[in-house]
């Protein structure tokens, strides 16, 4: 019986012009708990479909009067949550396959047991499911925060929708981002937010262990296989089976690993050190780097193709700096939790302590908020937190904690003269900002200048800036398509 969320039973939508194939259909899927509507013409279904939510939909491709496919182009875009499961007959098994890329969830060839019928249509039920726990977590947590995240910036918005996108996906995922970003949180997101919640997350940090020993940890080995082998041990690899396996750091694998690591990936088998004998698992990986890939590839550190296979589904966690003021929300949140295992009296901050730390520029990111306002509330009593309990590289107005002057700026960033529009409305050459342009204004004509000083070398400029070149081209295309959308 398929275990139901609500009182209602799941609905499914037979197509199939076949009436004795189709009332056996509907036999089998009655007796196991789901409720069923039958239509043997297309028009008849897109009419159903239109008047009635279905959970899922059993298409057959051979219709007399409208081709599987263009119902199911009609499906995906007025019935995006509805699954649709292809039915075909033996010699359109390719043409079942072209569904599928057109956007069906599975298919099932004639003759159907009743078994394979009711198994595929159990899955398609629990995709629905997902995608609606999905959309309610996305609904509850838009505002301040996701999962394990905290923020409701503009640029996190977009990383909740790639998290909630990849969850129900198998695909591997590669997670870069500045030390302290929160890569991990973003792994572990996945997996809660997945269909792999209930098994292992298992978290592996390929920088923090030796390379002699790094291989073992992954894919285990076997009692004897080297000196301080005293017992057979089993790997993240295997550990991890039916979950997920977080690989933190993996530009600094060795190289020959990666080379074990991608066969790995390509077979889903391995073996332990010392053992001839091949172990298959199903676990889904997550990596995660802090450096960029690209140039670590080009430095001849990081194998290529082995980046190809990892980075199916890139998500890039922005730096604390560029999340507007999730930095108050995230530092009202931790001051909460730390003041209470702390047995603490904060409440809050004071609105100059709020502007110090929205000033300051966070080179460590969320982590290293979190380490000021543990030292805060551990250091310091009282009701709310002010200016003299910060630390004093927060506190005082300096040059990585408030807005460069702008002679400050030419010098670091190295853009040429910056002007602003003078009272009587003359300026000289240079970069020029006029006065009371926007901090978002501003920060594109910065990067926009040391990328045209650099000849339109994105790496160059990235490294003159102090940041990834990727988070420049991201840059890039969000200002390309806010000119398009003005436009």
């Amino acid at each position: 019986m398929v275990a139901l969320k609500t009182s209602t039973p799941p609905r499914v939508l037979v197509i199939d012009n076949t009436l004795s194939l189709a009332q056996t259909y509907q036999r089998h899927l009655i007796a196991d708990g789901l409720m069923t509507d039958h239509a043997a013409l297309g028009k008849d279904a897109l009419q159903l479909l239109s008047e009635r939510d279905y959970d899922v939909v059993l298409l057959d491709l051979q219709l007399p009067d409208i081709h599987g496919n263009n119902i199911l182009h009609e499906i995906n875009v007025s019935c995006s949550n509805t699954c649709v499961i292809v039915v075909t007959a033996d010699d359109s098994a390719r043409r079942a396959t072209e569904s599928m890329r057109l956007g069906a969830y599975d298919y099932l060839v004639k003759p159907i047991s009743p078994t394979r019928l009711l198994v595929t249509v159990r899955n398609a039920i629990e995709r629905f499911d997902l995608h609606h726990e999905i959309d309610e977590i996305r609904l509850e947590f838009k505002k301040d925060g996701f999962g394990g995240f905290i923020g409701s910036s503009r640029c996190m918005q977009s990383v909740y929708a790639s998290i909630g996108n990849v969850a129900t996906s198998k695909a591997t995922v590669f997670v870069t981002g500045e030390s302290g970003t929160g890569k991990e949180v973003c792994a572990n997101t996945i997996h809660q937010v997945g269909q792999r919640a209930d098994k292992p997350f298992i978290v592996l940090n390929c920088g923090a262990i030796p390379a002699e020993l790094i291989e073992s940890e992954i894919f285990g080995h076997v009692k004897g296989s080297f000196t301080g082998a005293i017992a057979d041990h089993n790997g993240t690899a295997k550990q991890a089976h039916g979950g997920t396996l977080f690989l933190d750091e993996v530009c600094e694998m060795d190289v020959k690993l990666q080379t074990k690591l991608l066969r790995f990936l390509q077979t889903g088998t391995f073996q332990k050190i010392g053992s001839a004998k091949l172990e298959k698992v199903d676990i889904r990986i997550i990596c995660a780097t802090n450096k960029d890939p690209v140039a670590e590839i080009g430095a001849g550190r990081f194998r290529e193709d082995l980046y190809y296979r990892l980075n199916v589904i890139p998500i890039e966690l922005p730096a604390l700096r560029e999340r507007d003021d999730d930095v108050v929300l995230i530092a009202q949140a931790v001051l909460k939790k730390y003041a209470r295992e702390e047995g603490r009296l904060f409440k809050g901050f004071t609105p100059q302590a709020l502007d110090c730390l929205r000033r300051y520029r966070w080179p460590g990111n969320v982590r290293e908020l979190q380490n000021v306002i543990r030292r805060v509330v551990v250091m310091n009593e009282g009701s709310y937190v002010d200016v003299d309990m910060l630390p004093s590289n927060i506190a005082t107005p300096q040059r990585h904690g408030v807005p460069l002057e702008t002679n400050e700026l030419e010098k670091t960033l190295d853009v040429g003269p910056i002007s602003t529009l003078s009272e009587n409305g003359h300026r000289e050459g240079g970069t020029w900002i006029p006065a009371g342009t926007s901090l978002a204004k501003v920060e594109k004509i910065v990067i926009e200048g040391v990328i045209d000083r650099n000849n339109g070398n994105i790496t160059v400029a990235a490294r003159q800036l102090g940041v990834n070149p990727s988070t420049l081209y991201r840059k890039r295309t969000t200002w390309e398509k806010e000119n398009n959308n003005q436009e």
